[in-house]
């Protein structure tokens, strides 16, 4: 009687072991999706960074309202992120104002801040 209870205790202990296993890479899986946004983000970002700097509010503009969909698409509690998305949010208002050079600041601004996005 008590063998067939280790049995099933040591059958429970098994089963347990593999549904972790298995729903690791899920897991990860879904915490790796939240930061390709965040990655996008930073790349978008660091294009409106560089458009500014040649002048350009409207390109500047453009990459800092993609940067800025891919930044609240992230779905990541981070003060880093939030302050991201404010800078962000300046730039486009700025860029849209043809201030190339407040755009490329905020821009910067934003990129710092979501690099530290973890």
């Amino acid at each position: 009687m008590m063998s067939m209870m280790r049995m099933r205790g040591y059958r429970m202990l098994v089963l347990s072991a593999a549904a972790l296993l298995v729903s690791m890479p899920l897991l990860t899986g879904a915490a790796m999706a939240g930061n390709k946004h965040v990655e996008e983000a930073v790349e978008h970002a660091k294009g409106a960074g560089s458009h500014g700097k040649e002048g350009h509010a409207d390109a500047c503009t453009q990459h800092a309202e993609e940067a800025l969909k891919h930044a609240q698409a992230a779905g990541v509690k981070n003060p880093h992120l939030d302050e991201g998305v404010k800078h962000l949010k300046e730039a486009v208002q700025h860029g849209k104002a043809g201030h190339a050079d407040a755009c490329k600041d905020h821009a910067e601004g934003a990129v710092t801040h979501l690099a530290e996005v973890k």
